[in-house]
C-alpha cells in the first residue's frame, strides 16, 4: 500500500497546502516549499513513519518519488 495519501495529509497538516491541489508528480517546490521547508518536511516524514531517510534520498522532489522511498524503507524495516 502506497504511503502517498499519508504524505499528502502530512504536507497539509504541516504547511496548510490542500492535498487536492498537489500533483504527486510535480515538484514540491512549485507549491512554494523552499529547501529549508523540504528538509523540515522530510524530518516530519521520518517522525511520522518511524524511518530514517538517508542523504542518498534527500533530494527527492515529488511526492510520488518520496512515496516510493518511504514504501521501500517501511518494507525493509518490516522484513
Amino acid at each position: 500500500m502506497s504511503s502517498l495519501k499519508e504524505l499528502q495529509n502530512l504536507i497539509h497538516d504541516k504547511f496548510g497546502i490542500d492535498p487536492a491541489t498537489l500533483d504527486p508528480n510535480a515538484s514540491m517546490r512549485e507549491k512554494g516549499l523552499d529547501s529549508l521547508a523540504l528538509v523540515e518536511y522530510l524530518f516530519a516524514v521520518e517522525d511520522h513513519f518511524g524511518i530514517s531517510i538517508s542523504d542518498d534520498h534527500a533530494n527527492v522532489d515529488t511526492l510520488s518519488e518520496l512515496a516510493v522511498v518511504v514504501d521501500k524503507l517501511k518494507a525493509a524495516q518490516a522484513a
